[in-house]
């Protein structure tokens, strides 16, 4: 999955701590694209415009290792994400969309093990 952006190392390196990803060994410090190496692979490419729309495709996200949605919304606000539209219920359902720091929606999901408690 590739994603245009003004500043492909501080980006992957969101991705990268989002994620838990290595970004790939052999990336140029200074080069214009950083391959952040998961499943699916995550490549940013330096762009000289601006996001202008809505992403027509995202990511979702959710929590690991026992994580819940809403511990995973507020580790990632900390890593520099930001709440862009909270669709959470009272019921335990529901998603949040958060922009990544170049304004890139995804959405973080309940995961599995939260749907069956």
């Amino acid at each position: 999955m590739t994603f245009d952006c003004a500043r492909p190392h501080e980006l992957a390196a969101f991705w990268s701590q989002a994620t838990g990803w290595e970004i790939h060994p052999e990336t140029e410090p200074d080069g214009d694209e950083v391959l952040v190496c998961g499943e699916p692979n995550l490549l940013f490419i330096r762009v000289p415009e601006g996001k202008s729309v809505k992403n027509r495709v995202h990511l979702d996200v959710t929590g690991s290792d026992g994580t819940t949605r809403d511990q995973e919304v507020e580790r990632l606000a900390g890593l520099g994400a930001t709440v862009h539209d909270d669709r959470r219920n009272p019921d335990g359902t529901g998603w949040v969309t958060m922009l990544d720091p170049e304004g890139n929606e995804f959405c973080v999901c309940r995961a599995d093990y939260e749907k069956q408690s």
